[in-house]
């Protein structure tokens, strides 16, 4: 089971603005080196804010390109971390030791949500 732990945005990922804390820094980089010592780390990365990206939106016609920044910091990702893992159960430990995100003072929040699998489309997938 692959599961992706999305970092939300806020409004200092978005200013670009990466945390000046060495101790926030070593506590993210030890945590990726556990998942990799335990063999489950797929991939992970932070990614820069919505102003160096765009979104495309289809419509009935065609599609539209629309430039960053966007909005509504709320619904936007400031990085990710995707784990393959045995059970629901394991993802979630691992989650729970996912290290917080911004320093302290900043709100933030992290999403866990599993991945497809080829077999969930298959005739009789779960």
């Amino acid at each position: 089971m692959r599961y992706m732990i999305i970092v939300r945005a806020t409004p200092l990922s978005e200013a670009g603005i990466i945390p000046d804390d060495s101790p926030l820094m070593a506590a993210m980089a030890s945590y990726h080196e556990d998942l990799a010592k335990a063999g489950v780390l797929l991939d992970a990365a932070g990614l820069q804010p919505s102003s160096k990206g765009w979104r495309i939106r289809w419509s009935a016609t065609k599609p539209m390109l629309t430039d960053g920044p966007f909005a509504e910091t709320k619904e936007l990702i400031a990085g990710y971390t995707v784990i393959q893992v045995r059970s629901t159960e394991e993802a979630m430990e691992w989650s729970r030791r996912f290290p917080r995100p911004f320093p302290a003072g900043t709100d933030c929040e992290i999403e866990v949500r599993r991945l497809y699998e080829p077999e969930d489309f298959a005739p009789g997938g779960r």
